[in-house]
């Protein structure tokens, strides 16, 4: 078995430094690298990938691996994964990181595998961390050696591959999403830890509501909950926090070192979207306490105030339209705070829109009837302005008929004209329809009034077979 593991920030051609005695280099590793699962078994989570009937550990036992797409939330094992290969292969194994590589590099060690491949029959296995990470271009460059075969790729990101990864190199990929560790699953690589003599070996103990604690704040991250325990520890040796000579380290004591952590927010990647959206769909559902958290998780982890905002007065004209009108106003008076008074004080503007949208009547009605109005005009099939709606500045438009018919409805006494102001191909189509909560329901019944309204002048015109005048106006 023949494997590699190259410096993530050694580049191919380089003298590698004087490797350390294995004791020492395990010694001074961080605690998440030195409990990193040596066996599938010892893996915690993903069971539904890495279970005894899991597809992906039945393709990491069979030695036979195609090119994968690992795609999950930080700590959750893509890696692990990964390696585990190493374990499992009788390939060669190379590990680079995305952000440490280069294009020119990848292709002189995928040149390299490829003449070995041909020579000895030896197959590579290329792992890429945080492949998301290269541009187009640098995929593309990945393209023919997957294809040949002359490289096995495994490929990790914690972004959409949808939005990240080329579809040529989706295509040659089998793809595998990992899921974010439960807490329970958290607590046992911690307990591990703890005990193990990779790890602290018995030196520091948690109580169970500390240990709760501490598996409950890393959001599913498993390197962070370690990194968290491992710095917990190294305070406790020191004699900053509680826990020496035997005694369990407190949840007081251990929410007291480790007070500074943010929650995770990627303001820039696939969570930003997850928030945003789980935002929105609060405030459809009327859930203001849901609409809190969410708008907080956002503000707090640090994104744009006015990228919320935005979003805000949109959902009012989407999602609220015309059921409360002053929605939009409420809105755009956040946006005017959060510009006057900055952040964090415009923070509570934010909230204060927030608990208004959530509790406000929901109608789609506008958003809907502008989605037709757009389908109607993206037909193509534009019918020409009523010659009755035209304007007629001069006199050659007037002579053509420009202005004929148009009646000024604030010269008739019910203030409507009766005349159709849609081209005559699209007489009688209903593109506006409110609903049935909230300020909508007294424009709809404002709009049954003009319907009837026209019902009974048209009925009234035929019965007496003459056409309205031009200044004249409902007499009934």
């Amino acid at each position: 078995m023949c494997h590699m593991k190259n410096d993530l920030f050694s580049t191919v051609g380089e003298n590698p430094p004087e490797p350390r005695d294995d004791d020492e280099a395990h010694r001074l590793a961080p605690l998440a690298d030195r409990m990193r699962p040596v066996s599938l078994d010892e893996v915690v989570g993903q069971e539904e990938l890495l279970g005894p009937q899991g597809p992906l550990r039945l393709l990491l036992e069979g030695d036979s691996l195609p090119s994968l797409l690992l795609w999950g939330p930080p700590g959750c094992g893509k890696t692990t994964v990964a390696r585990l290969v190493a374990n499992h292969t009788q390939a060669r194994f190379l590990e680079y990181s995305a952000v440490a590589v280069g294009t020119k590099e990848l292709k002189m060690v995928m040149a390299e595998a490829s003449k070995l491949k041909r020579a000895t029959g030896t197959r590579t296995i290329l792992f890429l961390d945080e492949i998301h990470r290269f541009n187009k271009a640098q995929q593309d460059a990945l393209l023919p050696w997957v294809e040949r075969g002359d490289v096995t790729l495994i490929g990790a990101t914690t972004e959409n591959p949808s939005f990240e990864i080329n579809s040529a190199l989706i295509s040659r990929t089998r793809l595998f999403v990992l899921t974010q560790l439960s807490p329970q699953a958290i607590a046992v690589l911690l307990k591990r830890a703890l005990i193990d003599p990779r790890g602290l070996d018995g030196t520091l103990s948690l109580t169970e509501e500390a240990l709760a604690m501490l598996a409950e704040i890393c959001e599913g991250d498993a390197r962070a909950a370690l990194g968290l325990l491992e710095s917990s520890a190294a305070a406790v040796a020191a004699g900053f926090a509680a826990g020496q000579n035997g005694q369990a380290l407190e949840a007081g004591d251990l929410a007291e070192l480790i007070r500074t952590r943010a929650a995770r927010y990627d303001k820039g990647g696939d969570e930003h979207f997850n928030i945003i959206s789980a935002l929105h769909k609060s405030l459809r559902n009327s859930d203001v306490q849901a609409a809190l958290y969410w708008l907080t998780r956002m503000l707090e982890g640090g994104e744009d105030p006015l990228y919320i905002v935005r979003r805000l007065v949109r959902f009012a004209s989407e999602d609220v339209g015309l059921a409360d009108p002053d929605a939009l106003r409420r809105t755009l008076a956040a946006r005017d705070a959060v510009h006057f008074l900055g952040m964090p004080e415009g923070a509570l503007a934010l909230a204060q829109a927030v608990v208004y949208l959530a509790l406000s009547p929901k109608s789609n009605a506008l958003y809907k009837a502008y989605g037709k109005t757009s389908r109607e005009v993206a037909k193509g099939h534009n019918p020409p302005v009523p010659m009755h709606l035209r304007n007629a500045p001069t006199r050659l438009m007037k002579g053509l008929g420009y202005g004929k018919g148009y009646i000024y409805a604030h010269d008739t006494d019910d203030g409507i004209g009766q005349m159709s102001c849609l081209p005559d191909s699209l007489k009688g189509t209903d593109y506006f329809q409110p609903g049935a909560r909230g300020f909508e329901t007294e424009l709809a019944a404002r709009m049954e009034q003009i319907r009837e309204w026209h019902t009974r002048r048209q009925a009234r015109d035929r019965k007496t077979n003459t056409t309205q005048e031009p200044d004249t106006g409902d007499k009934e």
